[in-house]
């Protein structure tokens, strides 16, 4: 397993890292088998989506944003209630397939990092399953 670092450059941001994870999968000498990405922070996600066009990614934000919006009526104090339900919702974690030592993503999607109570450094681990 190895903890990757990265740092947010906004408050709400989505980073793909797609080819950053390939070349961990190369370098931990993965040949077929899954990929396992976490985020261990709960105002942050790791999902698979469409990296073509990045008009579907700013929707996927928009529509966040509507169901939680940042000055929305939330009960916890930290003020980043929105941040913590959008995280909820996209998921902490994902797993993916590996074939000939790259992620099986089909020619339109991405891995993707979302930072909803950014700027920050943040972590996530990518730990690997052998077959």
């Amino acid at each position: 397993m190895r903890k990757m670092v990265l740092k947010s450059r906004y408050k709400t941001e989505l980073i793909d890292l797609s080819a950053t994870v390939n070349e961990e999968i190369i370098r931990m000498g993965l040949d077929h088998g899954a990929v396992n990405i976490f985020v261990p922070h709960s105002t942050c996600s790791i999902f698979v989506c469409e990296n073509q066009d990045p008009n579907i990614q700013r929707d996927l934000l928009k529509k966040l944003h509507d169901f939680f919006p940042a000055d929305g009526q939330y009960a916890h104090v930290g003020g980043n209630g929105d941040a913590h339900l959008k995280a909820s919702i996209m998921g902490s974690n994902t797993t993916i397939p590996v074939q000939n030592a790259r992620m099986l993503l089909g020619p339109w999607q991405g891995l993707f990092f979302a930072d909803f109570d950014g700027p920050r450094e943040r972590n996530y681990f990518v730990s690997m399953l052998s077959s």
